[in-house]
């Protein structure tokens, strides 16, 4: 019998305010524990919640970006369950009337090749609780995060297998971070998936009982853990047991899930309107406004990247990171040679910024391409440059003047080393008549050396090779 995966994601995105969604409280990360709270958004007697208006317009901002219906009349209700990081007891969400319903993201279909639309089922505001921290068999609490605001974007269940389930909240991150609606920073929590799984035979169109995962805050963990828990309940069904619908615990390590609790239904949260806050009611100027606002997405500026000589992969690359998307175009807009830019800021500009306390301008970094391109400096002295001047405030073209690392284009000098060279390296010189173009290499190499690195390499390459004929 052949089984297939049937999975759907609720992503939880923290947004991008400064302060919570019903206070006004900061939404910084970190920070002494219990100092980022109030009595509004720890619950206490007599307090009313007033929702932060830009919470409004990040929602309606994700929702246009995503292709969906925004809900002109919408409402906020109550959920409500007793948990430690809960101090209310119920969470502010919505249930009946959430404020954007039926988008779309498009990822590679793993099955079947081309594309795929995963429908969005909807997205709805509601506050974040707070944190659990277990430490020497005791519990404590640290209520900063509660109250944080988030958007909760469900999906329908049209994932089939872990691989798209990682893809799909990847496309949905670039969106966000896009945006600007979060920062998606998964290490700190402000992007994370509850993962729903269920198995079914081959062809069926039944929706089979699932189980769920919470808070996997990777794209690794995501992937993991649907495949790992589709196998466990293959393996369970062909054993002669039961999948039961519950909460599980993936475990990043062991690459497995464990029982946690039995699965809610919204039944058991007793929803019900929220009565402190009044409904809300959308106008389409307001829609319009916010719909205009909104900047190039991703899969179109991928587009437009490729269309100007950059390869898919640099595309994805550098659109996978906003400060390389500002660093691109700025740096591209000076040069105006895309591809070599990209080159850049995937290779040396990537290792440059690894080593910390670094900073590559556009300013910077389309001088040395452009000194280099130019002739003025080689490849390597325009790395050593850049990697200088991005930890000082020194101009380019007065570090190449003071470490003497003007570009050497005396032809005849040139010349005169390639024939040393040639005529030291007997081997090296028969292996590449031979053939060997490796050892063509290794002659520039030894020319290079030479002359201090200070030879445009192309030009010792073309010198050597003419040489040798």
């Amino acid at each position: 019998m052949e089984f297939e995966t049937v999975c759907g994601l609720e992503v939880h995105t923290e947004l991008l305010t400064e302060t919570k969604i019903f206070c006004s409280c900061t939404t910084d990360f970190g920070g002494e524990p219990n100092t980022h709270c109030c009595e509004v958004c720890t619950g206490m007697p007599g307090t009313l919640p007033v929702l932060n208006e830009k919470v409004l317009e990040f929602a309606v901002r994700c929702g246009v970006a995503l292709g969906c219906e925004i809900t002109r009349f919408n409402r906020f209700d109550r959920k409500n369950y007793f948990y430690p990081d809960l101090p209310k007891a119920y969470q502010i969400s919505q249930l009946y009337l959430p404020i954007c319903k039926n988008g779309c993201v498009e990822i590679n279909d793993s099955i079947n090749g081309g594309k795929k639309k995963i429908r969005i089922h909807e997205i709805h505001m509601e506050e974040d609780a707070g944190k659990l921290i277990h430490v020497n068999g005791k519990s404590l609490v640290n209520y900063n995060r509660a109250g944080v605001p988030l958007l909760e974007i469900v999906s329908e269940p049209d994932l089939s297998n872990g691989a798209e389930a990682a893809e799909y909240t990847e496309k949905l991150r670039e969106i966000l971070m896009f945006c600007g609606i979060s920062d998606c920073k998964m290490q700190e929590g402000s992007l994370r998936a509850d993962v729903n799984v269920s198995v079914r035979k081959k062809g069926s169109s039944i929706l089979e009982t699932r189980t769920e995962m919470k808070n996997l805050s990777s794209f690794r963990a995501i992937k993991a853990a649907v495949d790992g828990e589709a196998k466990r309940q293959i393996e369970l069904i062909k054993n002669g047991g039961e999948v039961i619908q519950q909460t599980r615990r993936f475990d990043e390590k062991a690459e497995k899930s464990f029982p946690m609790r039995n699965k809610e239904e919204a039944k058991d949260y007793k929803y019900f309107p929220e009565p402190d806050i009044p409904p809300l009611s959308i106008s389409g100027e307001y829609i319009e406004n916010v719909k205009s606002s909104l900047p190039e997405m991703p899969d179109e500026k991928k587009k437009r990247y490729v269309k100007i000589g950059l390869t898919e992969y640099d595309a994805d690359v550098i659109c996978s990171d906003l400060n390389s998307v500002s660093l691109f175009e700025k740096t591209s807009e000076i040069t105006a040679l895309p591809k070599e830019t990209a080159n850049w800021i995937l290779g040396e500009v990537a290792a440059i910024l690894k080593e910390g306390n670094k900073t590559v301008t556009p300013e910077l970094l389309a001088k040395v391409i452009l000194l280099n391109k130019s002739g003025k400096i080689t490849r390597e002295a325009a790395k050593e440059t850049l990697s200088a001047c991005a930890s000082s405030s020194l101009p380019p073209e007065e570090y190449i003047k003071n470490n003497s690392l003007e570009a050497l284009n005396d032809e005849r000098l040139i010349e005169n080393t390639a024939k040393k060279i040639i005529a030291l390296n007997e081997k090296a010189v028969n292996e590449y008549k031979s053939g060997k173009d490796k050892a063509l290499n290794y002659l520039v190499g030894q020319c290079m050396r030479e002359l201090k690195g200070k030879a445009p390499a192309d030009s010792v390459r073309e010198i050597i090779a003419k040489l040798m004929k």
